[in-house]
């Protein structure tokens, strides 16, 4: 099977019904590397590393996004659309823009704002409010519960922009978005033009009000393996949905 930018290299292991989506492809196999049993590389078009493994017992693939809309809207569609993947959940890091959001939390996107025209490949006359599956943000709130992860529910930012010379993102949280990251708006509006299911959860790596610190390099690894660990227990579970089908 092959796409513009998947060639999948194992047909037979493929992916799994689940796939997780770091933006970084070192983080991808990092995740792989370190828990996944029997990892096999089945992508790396363009060096975006995709993998297929196992975790306790259910097979999970795990492969990057890259940064931004484009890249996460490509990638989503491909893997819904041409590959039986039912579920994709982002995991990648935010920075806070809600003071009651700190460092090292992680926080799970409901809906995603966005300040991006991506939705204008629709036609639609009017504004898309992208949101996530909610079977996927109910097994991931339940497996952090159980986790004792204190992980806030809301709106997450969606930014075309990384430097931003004109809308401060801090503006966002006053109307109740917990963080501004890249990539989820897109994800979440390709997975309901194709009636499939969507997650972004994201750990708190910055804080863009004052007093504007940021995690260190060792920080942001611990943080992030309790996020991996997170994702890989709800994709267990996710394992148990029913199967459904891409529309055209």
């Amino acid at each position: 099977m092959k796409t513009p930018h998947i060639n999948l290299t194992d047909e037979r292991l493929g992916f799994g019904k689940t796939v997780l989506m770091p933006g970084d492809p070192l983080r991808a196999k990092f995740i792989a590397e370190n828990f996944l049993d029997n990892p096999v590389l089945v992508n790396n078009v363009r060096g975006v590393n995709g993998y297929t493994g196992f975790y306790k017992g259910v097979k999970v693939s795990v492969m990057a996004s890259g940064m931004g809309m484009p890249s996460i809207g490509i990638y989503s569609y491909e893997l819904y659309k041409h590959f039986g993947v039912q579920n994709i959940m982002r995991i990648g890091s935010a920075g806070a823009i809600s003071e009651n959001v700190n460092l090292r939390d992680i926080v799970a996107g409901m809906g995603a704002c966005t300040n991006s025209e991506f939705q204008s490949q629709y036609g639609l006359r009017g504004h898309i409010a992208p949101i996530c599956d909610y079977d996927m943000l109910s097994t991931a709130k339940n497996i952090a519960d159980s986790m004792n992860i204190n992980m806030p529910v809301g709106n997450l930012l969606s930014s075309d922009t990384f430097y931003d010379d004109t809308t401060p993102a801090v503006k966002w949280g006053k109307i109740g978005c917990l963080a501004v990251e890249m990539e989820a708006a897109a994800l979440y509006m390709t997975a309901q033009r194709l009636g499939m299911r969507a997650l972004a959860i994201c750990t708190i790596s910055d804080l863009v009000y004052p007093p504007f610190d940021s995690l260190s390099a060792s920080d942001r690894e611990q943080s992030f393996t309790q996020m991996m660990e997170l994702a890989l227990n709800t994709a267990v579970e996710l394992y148990k949905l029913p199967i459904i089908q891409p529309k055209d």
